[in-house]
């Protein structure tokens, strides 16, 4: 995988929303291209990091929308050329799933595609709604019939059910209507749409190549299939691209503040390095937290800084800038391991760790190490990491956070377990070091970490690590 998104680490993370089902996905979509569904495709391969557990593609040629949906990573869902062929049409959305909550099954695969008095629509969402769980309750008792557990089905009800006049407002009125985080493609037979809720929490970015236009998650989509970024969608704004080009919406908003409130968790595990997201480089960023962790938390007297391939790589490369110690490689990284490899259980998470990990002996014997990592969320994967390094038998670790204490749970569509799971929640920083058998430990300041983002620091979220969380949750969150 491209960034740093290994499967033992998604495991460790868990589940933490109780009865809602959010997403945390890689969303994108083109208008106006012949091969619309291929460019999607290589679209999704560049998206593979945001979601693992299925793929799908929804495509229009005017008059009618198809779709496919599969288990599994994009080339094994799409990698049959058969398949892409049966998909014909210039306008097409495309979605990769990593559930937050919620089975991993076919049902749940996005883009979900419905018919309705406007005609077809099809809907691939990346985010959480934090009132889902009433609108669904309250549609059910009105005898709305649900075949999946996803917040976007909700959404797409809401959609269908409105007694606006227009395609348009319809689907703003329903976008009015939901809370929480959500970047969400729609797909009609004629037109491609794009919106983010009023906050931007989850990045969406508009594109060009020739006369086709793209929206995308991430930037690096953009550059495998040769486009340009045009901008980032706006928080609170729809984009309606069709035949007569791009039109901008707002979303009715009906809350005073609604100040912006960016996920810097994207900056710090979930994008790519080599992305474009909420007005900057991740690589940019990355570096900066990683040069800030260096000025909290020094590491006099080591010999080398590694990083936890890949996400940590940049943050490692920029302790060693500041610091002055060289980075070396101290872990190589199996890049050739599959889903199905790993199993659902503690002897299976286990063997996961060694098998896409495994230490650098010439490199780490004997010395000094500092490790750079993302972040740390129950604890298990990082202890079991650092025993592994232990075996290659440096001499001291010094372990190197590059995010503050997780202490609270996302309810915007990051996977991240119960505040109970989570390690820094209940022990100190000094305890964990102890349980995770290290010989120092340091994570970032919270006022370091929002010294690396783009101003104003202020449109950002860190409620995972402040508790302070700036979209209301309904009443089956459990806030922290």
């Amino acid at each position: 995988m491209p960034d740093g998104v290994s499967d033992c680490r998604r495991r460790e993370h868990g589940n933490m929303l109780g009865e809602q089902n959010g997403e945390q996905c890689g969303v994108f979509g083109v208008f106006g291209c012949p091969e619309a569904a291929r460019v999607t495709y290589h679209g999704l391969y560049a998206l593979q990091h945001r979601g693992q557990e299925s793929s799908g593609i929804a495509v229009s040629d005017g008059t009618e929308i198809r779709g496919h949906r599969g288990m599994g990573l994009v080339n094994s869902v799409f990698g049959r050329e058969e398949v892409l062929a049966g998909l014909p049409g210039c306008v097409a959305i495309g979605h990769n799933r990593y559930s937050t909550t919620g089975s991993s099954v076919l049902a749940n695969a996005q883009p979900i595609l419905v018919n309705c008095r406007v005609g077809q629509i099809a809907a691939a969402h990346n985010g959480n709604l934090t009132n889902a769980a009433q609108l669904r309750e309250q549609m059910e008792l009105d005898g709305s019939i649900f075949s999946s557990t996803t917040d976007t089905e909700a959404l797409v009800h809401l959609i269908a059910r409105s007694r606006r006049e227009t395609r348009d407002t319809m689907i703003l009125d329903a976008l009015s209507r939901v809370r929480g985080a959500y970047s969400v493609l729609f797909l009609t037979a004629d037109a491609l749409y794009g919106a983010r809720d009023p906050r931007g929490v989850r990045p969406l970015l508009l594109g060009k190549a020739g006369d086709a236009w793209l929206l995308s998650s991430e930037t690096c989509a953009f550059d495998l299939v040769g486009a340009r970024m045009e901008r980032e969608i706006a928080p609170g704004e729809m984009v309606r691209i069709d035949a007569s080009g791009v039109l901008s919406l707002s979303i009715p908003v009906f809350e005073r503040d609604v100040r912006p409130a960016h996920c810097v968790f994207e900056f710090i595990y979930f994008s790519r390095p080599d992305s474009y997201v909420f007005g900057a480089n991740v690589d940019k960023v990355r570096r900066q937290l990683g040069r800030q962790l260096a000025r909290e938390h020094p590491a006099r007297g080591a010999d080398l800084v590694m990083g936890v391939p890949d996400s940590s790589t940049t943050a490692a490369l920029g302790f060693a800038e500041e610091s002055g110690i060289r980075y070396d490689i101290g872990l190589i990284r199996n890049h050739y391991v599959g889903r199905t490899f790993i199993q659902p259980v503690q002897a299976g998470r286990d063997f996961g760790v060694r098998v896409k990990f495994n230490p650098v002996k010439g490199v780490l014997k004997g010395k000094s190490v500092v490790v750079v990592d993302d972040s740390i969320v129950r604890g298990t994967t990082m202890k079991k990491l650092i025993g592994m390094l232990r075996l290659a038998e440096p001499r001291e670790i010094h372990l190197r956070v590059s995010s503050p204490p997780i202490i609270c749970p996302c309810f915007y569509g990051i996977d991240m377990p119960t505040k109970g799971e989570l390690i820094a929640s209940s022990r100190k920083v000094e305890e964990i070091r102890e349980y995770v058998g290290v010989d120092t430990l340091g994570y970032l300041s919270i006022d370091g970490m929002l010294s690396a983002v783009p101003p104003p620091r202020e449109h950002f979220c860190a409620a995972c690590f402040s508790g302070q969380y700036p979209i209301p949750l309904d009443r089956a969150s459990k806030g922290c």
